[in-house]
């Protein structure tokens, strides 16, 4: 009897093993169908025209970039009057602020700010303040701050990468004042190079150098200078005079 009871209790555990396989499976596969027809909610609703500053801090450096109108050429001299052209607005240029004044490389620039406008977030999560060091929070990547010229400002606090590197564990506008939970999304892996460029790779490289070569000398100087050599007499030559 004994022998008989045996494979039909292996056989119920086959099909409930069975079972709860299956129905993991089906759950995953659900959730992977739901993940692909639902790419993300964007990460910020503001437009990219609209942001006005933005400051970038990570470990080895701190950022700030704001957006001013473009110097005007000077027009050039015209011997005839012309009729005064309808005045047109100035395209913007982002300028570097800190930690030197000078213009900004605005394809470093357009990468971060697209990423910001256009990113994708993605699994909202809330875990405990205690756990903040396990994605990278403790010792952020990077923390970001966006003004529009409305005057509001975003922020967004870049954690480490997840499990299989496809994004970046992120908080998003976070509270000023510590509480204890944080919500936690996971935004694309692409801020990751986005934010840890080198100094340099934030200059614009159209900045004007001083020339090595001499100032020329005025005019008047300058003939001075050839008078005084034409009048100096070489003194070997003298003495064969």
């Amino acid at each position: 009897m004994k022998l008989q009871r045996t494979p039909l209790i292996l056989l119920a555990i086959a099909v409930l093993l069975g079972g709860v396989v299956y129905l993991l499976e089906s759950q995953r596969t659900a959730q992977q169908e739901a993940i692909a027809n639902n790419p993300g909610q964007r990460i910020f609703s503001f437009e990219e025209s609209q942001v006005q500053s933005l400051s970038l801090t990570t470990p080895q450096q701190a950022l700030t970039f704001d957006k001013v109108p473009a110097a005007q050429p000077k027009p050039s001299p015209s011997p005839t009057p012309t009729p005064t052209a309808i005045t047109q607005p100035l395209p913007r240029v982002w300028m570097m602020t800190a930690p030197k004044k000078q213009l900004a490389n605005e394809a470093s620039i357009a990468f971060l700010v697209n990423l910001i406008t256009t990113g994708k977030k993605q699994q909202s999560v809330t875990v405990p303040i205690a756990r903040q060091a396990e994605f990278g929070l403790d010792k952020p990547l990077a923390s970001i701050e966006v003004k529009l010229q409305n005057q509001q400002i975003h922020r967004l606090i870049l954690g480490k990468p997840n499990f299989d590197r496809s994004g970046l564990y992120a908080q998003i506008d976070p509270p000023m004042t510590s509480t204890q939970n944080l919500t936690l999304a996971i935004v694309p892996i692409d801020f990751e190079s986005a934010v840890t460029r080198p100094l340099s790779e934030w200059q614009s490289s159209q900045q004007s150098t001083k020339s090595t070569q001499p100032s020329p000398l005025p005019a008047d100087q300058s003939s001075k200078n050839a008078q005084d050599s034409e009048e100096t007499v070489n003194p070997r030559e003298e003495a064969n005079q």
